[in-house]
Parts: structure tokens; C-alpha cells; sequence
């Protein structure tokens, strides 16, 4: 008998033209941070672009750690610049880190538009399913394969328009990172461990009503 329940069936497929707007839960992005990008401590330091941070559930996190962070999507959520990020003239080189959690179906542009603009690193969220697809290997995992990918070994819940702390999946993330001026010749691998307790803050999922309200205004 097939299993219908909505952890097993919920799928990341979007429209073409909708925003694919899932935000992430925060804990998620401290994870990166705080088990998987190398010399943290560093990046006080630095700047970093998060270019499709939606209600800015990311972009919050990441300015925790980075000395600055720019903010940027290509839908109005009222939190930050309305920029295209494969089409806005960014500088090369304009920022030390590039973070986000990108549309699933724009993912591959994004990485290679992150690695021009990038001075040390790229980071992505993806689903583990990112590294299939023999147009993803040619265009991007040949000649440039992360130096570090890192799996989840919690389930990330990520719901459409909002966050929500009680939310389930049954869809593997993991992130995905290039670290630029690194020597590798084959990624390393890598899990975020055992975290969502540890790294949740109180206020991590207020207003989540707002969001929704947000994105439907944006569709």
C-alpha cells in the first residue's frame, strides 16, 4: 500500500514562475556555521551576500557570525533589495562569502554565479538529490566540485511561505560548499550532526504568520 502521509509526500516541485519560497529554519543555517565552514572565529571579519533570502530567515542567522551581510531576492518580501541574482550586475570578487539557500530549479546557475562573485567560499543548501543529474556533473561537479559536502543527518522541515517549528519531511538537505583558494582534489565528506536543540534560539520562529501573508502578496 502507498504511504500518503504528508512527510513522505511532500515534494520540492514548483511552478516555473513561482518564487519557491521555503524558508530555512534557523538552527539549519547555524549548523553551517558552526560544524562545517573552516576558521570560524574568521568570520567576523568578512562579508557575505545571501541572494534569495526571502523573509530574511537566513540572512539573520548569517549576520550572528559575518561582519556584514547583504541581502538580496528576486521576489518583494519587504525585507530587503529586489535583485535578480543571475541577472544583477554584482562585482566580482564583492563579497568574501556567498550563502543561500537557492530555487531548487535555478540552483546550478546560482553556484556558478556565487563563484565569480565570491572572493573565499560558496555555500548552498540543497536537497542531497543535487548531486544527481548528469547536466549538474558537466556544468559544475567536473571541473569544480565542492570541497566539502555535508548531510544532515536531522531532517530539515521546510515548509512553503513560513516557517514552522512542528513541520516534518521526509527529504534529505545537505550543504554543499566551495572553498576557493582551497587545494582539493576530492570534496570531503562530511555530516552536520545531532544539532536542532542545541543551535534553536527563543524568537527563532515569531511572526512566521507574517511570512506567509508576504509571500502569497508576492505571487
Amino acid at each position: 500500500m502507498q504511504n500518503t502521509s504528508h512527510a513522505v509526500m511532500a515534494q520540492r516541485v514548483e511552478p516555473l514562475n513561482s518564487p519557491d519560497d521555503f524558508p530555512t529554519p534557523p538552527w539549519a543555517t547555524r549548523g553551517l556555521i558552526e560544524y562545517i565552514l573552516p576558521e570560524k572565529e574568521r568570520l567576523k571579519s568578512m562579508t557575505c551576500l545571501e541572494p534569495a533570502c526571502g523573509a530574511g530567515h537566513m540572512a539573520k542567522v548569517l549576520s550572528e557570525y559575518f561582519r556584514e551581510v547583504r541581502s538580496s531576492d528576486a521576489y518583494p518580501y519587504g525585507y530587503s533589495h529586489v535583485r535578480d541574482f543571475l541577472t544583477y550586475p554584482y562585482e566580482k570578487n564583492g563579497a568574501d562569502w556567498v550563502i543561500t539557500n537557492p530555487p531548487f530549479r535555478l540552483a546550478e546557475e546560482f553556484v556558478l554565479r556565487a563563484l565569480d562573485i565570491a572572493r573565499h567560499g560558496v555555500a548552498i543548501l540543497a536537497r542531497t538529490v543535487f548531486l544527481e543529474s548528469v547536466g549538474r556533473h558537466e556544468a559544475i561537479f567536473l571541473l569544480n566540485p565542492p570541497s566539502r559536502f555535508a548531510q544532515f543527518v536531522e531532517r530539515v522541515p521546510m515548509v512553503r511561505g513560513r516557517l514552522d517549528a512542528k513541520a516534518t519531511t521526509a527529504t534529505g538537505y545537505a550543504w554543499l560548499v566551495w572553498e576557493k583558494k582551497a587545494s582539493i582534489a576530492h570534496p570531503r565528506l562530511m555530516w552536520v550532526p545531532p544539532c536542532r536543540r542545541k543551535l534553536e534560539r527563543p524568537g527563532d520562529y515569531d511572526n512566521s504568520h507574517l511570512v506567509t501573508s508576504r509571500s502569497a502578496k508576492a505571487r
